[in-house]
């Protein structure tokens, strides 16, 4: 039982790879060519989170500025509901360090934990190597340009469908491995949310060789902050994100 109260939200912290508030009014689009760092407005915004059909939890993302003007904290939570709560009291979190230069994303540092294990992450963009621990064991990973962590490569694909250009791949350090993931730039649709109805491009990531397919929705209305977002098991739903609000 206590295996099957974990996959769910186990497979929730695989689907991006609080309270509720008014949603403010939309935003006017932001032009492709904006200048990426002084584009990037912080936000927080808040979704309900599903294990096929079943609403499990509540999940909340949210982008602040750092120290620096080019720097960022971007953090995403899951609060488990219901009988869900009994293998996850407390949250589970993952937090990406991150600077914004030549309008691309560098990740800094990442924290990611989910009540029984952690992992940790520091960046030398100067050495090029992520060095910290996973679940215990020590890591040591050289890195290319280019290179996201599980979080941070979010932010990424933001800024790359404001400048109109989503690279096909990218390299994405998850736990104590790099992995390659294809990106595919699907289209468009337009979707009925609590905060109106919206244009949003429709965005698909999957591993090479992996049968599972990640779809995430982003509203170039809102930020291009993402409103929606499906895995898929051989076509079929396996979790799901939606937004019931947002702050900007």
């Amino acid at each position: 039982m206590t295996r099957s109260f974990r996959a769910p939200l186990l497979g929730l912290l695989c689907l991006l790879s609080g309270a509720h508030v008014a949603a403010e009014p939309r935003a006017a689009a932001i032009p492709v060519g904006t200048d990426a760092a002084s584009a990037l407005a912080p936000f927080s915004a808040h979704y309900d989170a599903y294990w096929k059909s079943i609403a499990v939890g509540t999940s909340d993302l949210q982008l602040e500025r750092d120290t620096a003007p080019d720097r960022y904290v971007y953090t995403w939570t899951i609060t488990a509901r219901g009988i869900f709560r009994i293998v996850y009291s407390n949250p589970v979190t993952q937090k990406s360090w991150l600077q914004v230069q030549d309008e691309q994303v560098r990740p800094l540092k990442y924290h990611g934990d989910d009540g029984s294990a952690a992992v940790d992450l520091d960046f030398d963009w100067d050495l090029h190597h992520a060095r910290g621990t996973s679940e215990g064991k020590a890591v040591d990973l050289a890195l290319q340009d280019g290179t996201q962590d599980v979080m941070s490569i979010q932010v990424e694909i933001m800024l790359a469908l404001r400048r109109g250009s989503l690279p096909h791949s990218f390299q994405i350090i998850d736990k104590d491995e790099v992995k390659e993931f294809n990106y595919t730039r699907e289209g468009s649709a337009r979707l009925r949310t609590p905060l109106g109805e919206l244009d949003t491009i429709v965005v698909a990531s999957q591993r090479t060789g992996n049968n599972r397919i990640l779809r995430m929705w982003f509203a170039p209305a809102l930020g291009f902050v993402p409103v929606q977002a499906e895995r898929t098991r051989d076509g079929k739903l396996e979790f799901a994100m939606r937004i019931k609000s947002l702050r900007r």
